[in-house]
């Protein structure tokens, strides 16, 4: 899907935002919450901890697409990605994995039998990244307005097995 450079590129725009929006769908209606990234590196596969009683597991039974985005506002990156979620029990992967911060969440830790990994092949997305500041932006919003053409907001990529 993406080459090694790729997806670095696009794990040095989520790594540090820590945290995506992860939706799914249930009979017509989406739903949409936070995640923790869990990994260290990013290979195409996304990694979160979930229960393996949550509502979200549920909706990802029939195995249907997810879609999982990233936004830091403040550095002007916005990252969405869709892809197909399964869930993983393995213990090695659990080990590797765990952190203080998802133990807060688990109150028997890696034994409870809660745990569980949602693993998210990714199989394509888009990414936006602008350096400008605000006032090249506005700029250049502006100069599109007079001279009917496109803004120039910087990066824009599409990625994967888009139609």
């Amino acid at each position: 899907m993406s080459s090694p450079e790729h997806k670095e590129q696009i794990w040095n725009l989520i790594k540090d935002v820590k945290v995506g929006m992860l939706a799914t769908e249930d009979q017509g209606d989406m739903h949409a919450r936070p995640m923790h990234l869990v990994q260290k590196d990013y290979d195409g596969t996304i990694w979160f901890f979930t229960r393996r009683d949550a509502e979200k597991v549920d909706e990802l039974k029939s195995g249907r697409n997810v879609c999982l985005t990233f936004s830091d506002p403040s550095n002007d990156i916005y990252v969405s990605m869709t892809g197909k979620a399964h869930l993983s029990f393995d213990k090695d992967l659990i080990d590797k994995f765990w952190n203080p911060f998802v133990g807060a969440w688990f109150e028997n830790g890696k034994e409870d039998p809660n745990v569980a990994l949602l693993e998210i092949k990714i199989n394509s997305g888009e990414h936006w990244k602008t350096d400008a500041n605000k006032i090249v932006q506005l700029y250049e919003i502006a100069k599109a307005n007079v001279t009917d053409t496109t803004p120039d907001m910087g990066e824009n990529e599409k990625f994967g097995n888009l139609k």
